[in-house]
């Protein structure tokens, strides 16, 4: 069997830089085989689509499991449906164990349209600051991550936590987030080993928390945020009622057909 498989690379306009997905066009779901693929890829996340009444059904793995929503994956699989399957497409819904999710082109990227998630205040965890090697200033949670409010963005961008450590904790992934710097609303990174991601490149998924909590204390809708991993990447942020759009551009890196 060959299925088509491209790499992009999302929330970004330059190549190596942002975060690389892998996109693969099925039939149909091989239940027995998407994991064992995404391992191969060995990218943070491969994307899996299969064509259903004009839209697509749409599975996110990592290289260890499945995961109920990823946003830079989604971001990349819009920019394959219209710029390489169906290029007069301008707008794609995306059928999800997180329910529909519509990608709409614009001149410059896509907007995607994302259920918000609400991280609530929470005492913090013992031995936060050791797993961290800084002082959190306030945490907050959601049934997804732990956000970890640091004082600056030279904090977030300095951090170097205990990975191991993190992989323990009660929650699968961890952000961490401080006023923003260089013009940006706020900055923040993202660690999920427990899911096989040490660090993610740009995280749409965390961004469905960010822009919520950030605008609770900026008192604004809309931003600018920066994901300050080694590559890097650009989100911009709106929270409109209990959804959050995220836009951002995509790179293709690689195009070409995978056997099995």
């Amino acid at each position: 069997m060959r299925i088509l498989i491209f790499q992009v690379h999302a929330f970004t306009k330059r190549r190596f830089a942002g975060n690389p997905a892998a996109v693969m066009l099925l039939e149909r779901f091989l239940d027995d085989a998407l994991q064992q693929m995404a391992a191969e890829n060995n990218l943070a996340e491969t994307a899996f689509l299969v064509l259903d009444a004009g839209d697509y059904l749409l599975r996110w793995f990592t290289p260890t499991t499945e995961v109920p929503l990823c946003g830079h994956a989604t971001l990349a699989s819009a920019a394959v449906v219209m710029e390489r399957l169906q290029p007069s497409r301008t707008k794609v819904v995306f059928h999800s164990i997180s329910g529909p999710l519509s990608v709409t082109r614009t001149e410059t990227g896509y907007i995607m349209d994302f259920p918000a998630r609400h991280p609530e205040r929470v005492d913090t965890p013992i031995g936060m600051a050791d797993v961290l090697g800084a002082i959190p200033i306030e945490v907050a949670a959601d049934a997804f991550n732990y956000l970890v409010l640091l004082d600056s963005a030279k904090a977030v961008r300095e951090l170097s936590p205990d990975i191991a450590a993190i992989a323990r904790m009660d929650r699968s992934g961890l952000i961490v987030t401080a006023p923003g710097d260089n013009s940006y609303d706020f900055v923040s990174r993202y660690f999920a080993p427990a899911k096989g991601i040490p660090e993610d490149p740009v995280t749409g998924g965390a961004h469905c928390g960010l822009a919520p909590y950030w605008a609770k204390r900026l008192n604004k809708k809309s931003f600018r945020a920066y994901q300050a991993s080694k590559r890097g990447g650009e989100i911009q942020c709106r929270l409109v009622g209990d959804r959050v759009e995220l836009e951002g551009a995509c790179v293709f890196y690689l195009e070409g057909e995978v056997l099995i």
